[in-house]
């Protein structure tokens, strides 16, 4: 048993986020409004390989219900930036593992010459271990503009291994340490599912690092990120025009105020937009097939808005 075991939690009542102006209260549902797209995401496909417990994604060797999205895909968006005006600043990719995209390195030279910058979330496995000739290519000539974020679940062996499987660790501080001698940018995403207050979770992977040579300040939130979990299933909060003040947070805070991601589902003749990196099979959610489309305000009508966004403070952004 992980600590993200649901039925150790209070399951999600089945009347909350089922209309999308108002709570199962009747309260009117908080939405947050597109203040400017600084980030665009693209998620590569959802097909990963391994399988980790309480994936937002479900991603796994057999989970393909999002296709790889193609270079063909991709140039349109890179396209419409240019031509709109449009101040993104970032490009990034998830999956998925986008290193099993056979495209990717395509992708990511046809992001980068464009003069963007990029970050990928990866696992740093043995398909990023495959890519490693094109990648040296890429960082000779783009190094500054790229950044990998690589997922380390805890600084425990032990324990990342109980949510990504026996047999994960090792290859996964491969490819960091690859990342890491042929200097490229690099950021750590770490987990909050046990119960660890933020300074220990920190001196962990502090040490982690100093034992391994690895130079990331742990203290710096942009480089080693802890998300809170999620699990659609328990029971959250739901969000509403008043909890703003409540919390003391802000909706030009929240991811979706400026980020947007593309996604492809399997069997479809088109990528759509969607709002984030959290949502991609709800089609609720779904915003058209370019970004002039996809600037519409966001009821925050899900789960991970609740738990991810609003409550935990977390945002996929490299900022």
């Amino acid at each position: 048993m992980t600590p993200l075991d649901s039925a150790n939690f209070t399951k999600l009542d089945s009347a909350k986020f089922q209309d999308p102006n108002t709570t199962a209260k009747g309260e009117e549902r908080a939405v947050v409004a597109l203040t400017h797209l600084h980030t665009l995401w693209f998620n590569t496909g959802t097909l990963c390989n391994i399988t980790c417990t309480n994936c937002y994604i479900e991603s796994s060797p057999r989970n393909d219900r999002l296709s790889y999205i193609t270079l063909d895909d991709v140039i349109p968006y890179l396209d419409e930036i240019a031509a709109d005006g449009i101040d993104v600043h970032e490009i990034g990719f998830t999956g998925g593992e986008p290193f099993l995209n056979p495209q990717f390195p395509e992708i990511l030279e046809e992001t980068l010459k464009r003069g963007f910058e990029v970050l990928v979330l990866t696992n740093a496995m043995k398909p990023l271990h495959l890519k490693q000739v094109p990648l040296k290519t890429l960082g000779k000539l783009y190094g500054n503009k790229l950044t990998f974020r690589v997922s380390i679940d805890h600084y425990d062996q032990s324990r990342h291994e109980a949510l990504r499987g026996e047999k994960s660790w090792e290859p996964m501080l491969e490819g960091l340490k690859w990342l890491v001698d042929n200097n490229f940018n690099v950021s750590i995403a770490g987990r909050t599912c046990w119960d660890e207050n933020d300074e220990t979770v920190r001196q962990g992977y502090d040490l982690l690092f100093k034992n391994h040579h690895i130079p990331i300040d742990v203290n710096d939130p942009t480089l080693l990120v802890l998300f809170p979990e999620m699990d659609e299933k328990v029971d959250v909060p739901e969000i509403t025009v008043a909890c703003w003040d409540i919390l003391g947070v802000t909706p030009e805070s929240m991811m979706c105020a400026t980020s947007r991601m593309v996604i492809k589902r399997k069997g479809a003749e088109k990528s759509v937009v969607v709002p984030c990196t959290l949502l991609p099979y709800d089609t609720q959610f779904e915003m058209g097939h370019d970004l002039a489309a996809s600037s519409n305000s966001v009821k925050l009508n899900h789960p991970h808005c609740a738990k991810f966004c609003v409550l935990g403070g977390g945002s996929c952004s490299a900022d």
